[in-house]
């Protein structure tokens, strides 16, 4: 079996910048991490480098912005009105490099604040990694076929088909 769209693949890996080799994210003494192959649960350059592994392959490889969480963009800061905050500010003070979450029509959506002034907070919407490289080291310790349910679910289910929605 090898890694493709439809498969359910389980793997250890390491995330680190590129530039500094600082570990942004790992699976290291945890479980590893399993997704649905195909199925836009992982950034697509990711899924793109280790298509045709098979189960203990190990893969190493950097992906350009472009190909992880995309490039900055302007036009995802936002200038809030303070008061909109009016309740959390009650309970904590605002600071810049504070990671929130905002409910949007959408979904939630995380932020960070960029600026604080007495009327306004600048919201940065990007993903923190958004505009850096990502260098990934990756084994594939296991890969099954997706269950029918999987594949029309558009995710992984647990042991014995048991899954949340």
């Amino acid at each position: 079996m090898i890694v493709k769209e439809n498969m359910v693949a389980s793997v250890h890996y390491n995330g680190t910048l590129p530039d500094s080799g600082e570990v942004f994210d790992s699976s290291e003494g945890r479980e590893p991490l399993t997704f649905l192959v195909g199925h836009k649960q992982m950034i697509p350059g990711f899924e793109e480098e280790i298509m045709g592994a098979k189960k203990g392959d190990t893969r190493e490889f950097t992906l350009s912005p472009e190909r992880a969480y995309g490039e900055r963009e302007e036009a995802a800061q936002l200038e809030i009105p303070r008061a909109q905050f009016e309740q959390l500010e009650q309970q904590a003070s605002l600071e810049v490099g504070m990671q929130l979450v905002a409910q949007m029509p959408h979904g939630p959506s995380p932020f960070i604040i960029k600026e604080l002034s007495d009327d306004t907070v600048t919201a940065d919407f990007n993903h923190a990694l958004a505009g850096k490289s990502l260098t990934f080291s990756v084994e594939i310790v296991e890969l099954r076929p997706a269950t029918e349910d999987e594949i029309s679910h558009g995710h992984v289910h647990g042991p014995e088909g048991i899954h949340d929605h």
